[in-house]
């Protein structure tokens, strides 16, 4: 979800998402100050790179603020970006980015339905059976 300029002169146009100021506190208390978030690198919250996006949801594990940063980032629709330990794209949570180009084969089967086993061994007809239905169709 992105938010247009002319959205912000709206008021009210927000009430009812959690901003990062409930979450992280005013730069006034210094309690912002100590969260993983703002002592790291903020590139790393954003990047593309799986290392990186580790790195972030595991600096994450350890904050005070975790549950009410993911609760604030769902209500926001965050566009992007690791926010409570969890990776966000366009406002849904994901597993992990999609690289670049066409998915793999695997990732396409993945998603789909799941693929009917076949039985083990195909029920073959016995001679006997076969003798009988010839018998009655005969008849």
């Amino acid at each position: 979800m992105s938010v247009l300029f002319s959205e912000l002169l709206v008021p009210g146009w927000a009430d009812e998402k959690i901003g990062l100021d409930a979450v992280t506190g005013t730069y006034n208390d210094g309690s912002s100050f100590n969260l993983p978030c703002h002592t790291a690198d903020p590139e790393m919250y954003f990047s593309d790179d799986e290392l990186a996006i580790a790195e972030a949801k595991s600096l994450c594990g350890g904050c005070p603020v975790r549950t009410q940063c993911l609760e604030g980032a769902l209500s926001r629709q965050e566009p992007a970006g690791v926010w409570g330990g969890e990776l966000f794209e366009d406002g849904r949570i994901i597993a992990r980015k999609r690289k670049a180009g066409r998915p793999t084969a695997v990732e396409v089967a993945a998603r789909t339905s799941p693929i009917q086993q076949l039985p083990s061994q195909p029920e073959v007809a016995s001679p006997a059976s076969s003798e009988s239905i010839r018998e009655e169709s005969a008849a």
